[in-house]
């Protein structure tokens, strides 16, 4: 398969390495290839996504942009996408779908199973954990949050649809994929590491970059901008707060995401619609 043409650069935007983490040092431009590949001969798509931060006892900020931003886009252009969470997130996620007008009725509480024989032809995980080699769910921390985490991995262990992971951590579905290389970069978090693997995995810098990056792929291949705006960027994360979601690394309220203010959002943003005009400066010159 060749490579998306602006795959080096959407790495260089998602996952530069400036978390300082170790698995966005994993990313290569063939992810997202292969990503759109298996988006692009997918038809219904549910995005799931929502960590629970225990100690706070609210969830995080990443995740919930990411997911609106990526389902947004991905009905824009014509799949049939919803975003699954459970119970102790969805509230956070329709606060965050309004302001980008992303309809609540898409924003669906999953916890205790879709509702019937219904499996969507792709699954993508943004920020969701999947359980480590005991079973277990556990934080960045290393602490054990299986009490608060519902097993929405269980859909991805199904082999029902296919699935792509987007995450920052380790401990995120679809890391499985890296497990070996993981616990050598991540020593000591072995056993904390998502055993649950993906069709592609990205890992990247933040994973609400890496749904944004993924939006901006899809722009790009279709020649119409899908994703957000700055002004929406902003409305989404004032949302968050006003609904009491935290920053994952700070585990305090504000208009952050794991530790990266809104300037740093709003440039990755930027960067991206950037990329497409670029593209399609070159694609269609005047």
């Amino acid at each position: 398969m060749p490579e998306f043409r602006c795959a080096g650069r959407l790495t260089e935007i998602a996952a530069s390495g400036g978390s300082r983490r170790g698995p966005s040092g994993l990313c290569s431009g063939s992810l997202w290839s292969e990503a759109l590949d298996i988006i692009k001969s997918s038809r219904t798509i549910a995005v799931v996504s929502g960590f629970y931060v225990m100690s706070a006892k609210a969830p995080e900020t990443d995740g919930p942009t990411g997911s609106v931003v990526l389902a947004r886009t991905l009905r824009r252009l014509g799949y049939e996408a919803e975003i699954w969470v459970d119970f102790r997130c969805a509230d956070v996620y329709v606060s965050c779908a309004k302001p980008a007008g992303f309809p609540a009725e898409y924003v669906r509480d999953v916890s205790r199973g879709t509702g019937g024989a219904e499996h969507p032809d792709l699954l993508i995980y943004i920020e969701r954990l999947g359980r480590a080699s005991d079973g277990a769910y556990y934080d960045m921390r290393g602490a054990d949050v299986s009490s608060v985490t519902c097993p929405l991995d269980e859909f991805a262990l199904q082999g029902r649809s296919r699935v792509i992971g987007i995450g920052d951590g380790g401990n995120e579905v679809g890391m499985g994929n890296y497990r070996e290389a993981l616990s050598e970069i991540m020593r000591g978090y072995g056993n904390c590491i998502s055993v649950v693997g993906a069709d592609v995995c990205i890992p990247v810098d933040v994973s609400n970059w890496g749904a944004y990056a993924l939006a901006a792929a899809l722009s790009i291949d279709s020649g119409e901008w899908a994703a957000q705006s700055a002004e929406e960027e902003t409305a989404m994360l004032e949302a968050l707060c006003a609904a009491g979601a935290v920053d994952g690394v700070s585990k305090k309220s504000g208009m952050s995401v794991d530790g990266f203010g809104l300037e740093k959002q709003l440039e990755v943003c930027s960067s991206l619609r950037s990329l497409f005009e670029d593209d399609q400066a070159r694609r269609y010159p005047e």
